[in-house]
């Protein structure tokens, strides 16, 4: 309900298990992260509260100037434990990017709510 200080973005970010991200209802939700330098994405951590979820995440990133392509399909669970993009959850290829757009395509809630604790994308600067 664009309650920005209470569930604003800047809250999948900080670390607190207290605070979270907080959609809009709808059928499509995304997030857009744009890196200040170039970097190699290598995992994605994400946290969900259980029941407001995706079942279906779209990686798609781009260089500086160009358009978006799609990167991969993620797959997360609808739980509230942290998932990592490697082992038998989800694969995420390292891919070189300024900008990684994250859309969340098929809600759990029955609104089409998405609830973010924590998201994290590891790699490298190049």
């Amino acid at each position: 309900n664009r309650d920005a200080k209470q569930f604003g973005k800047k809250h999948m970010f900080d670390a607190s298990e207290e605070t979270c991200w907080n959609s809009d209802q709808g059928t499509c939700q995304w997030v857009t992260l744009d890196f200040p330098h170039t970097v190699k994405v290598s995992q994605l951590h994400i946290q969900f509260q259980g029941g407001f979820s995706s079942r279906l995440c779209t990686l798609e990133g781009c260089r500086a100037g160009e358009e978006l392509v799609k990167i991969s399909d993620l797959y997360p669970q609808d739980i509230n434990a942290m998932q990592i993009s490697f082992g038998t959850v989800f694969q995420v290829e390292e891919t070189v990017l300024d900008k990684l757009k994250i859309t969340f395509e098929n809600s759990t809630d029955f609104f089409g709510r998405i609830v973010v604790y924590h998201l994290g994308v590891l790699g490298e600067r190049l």
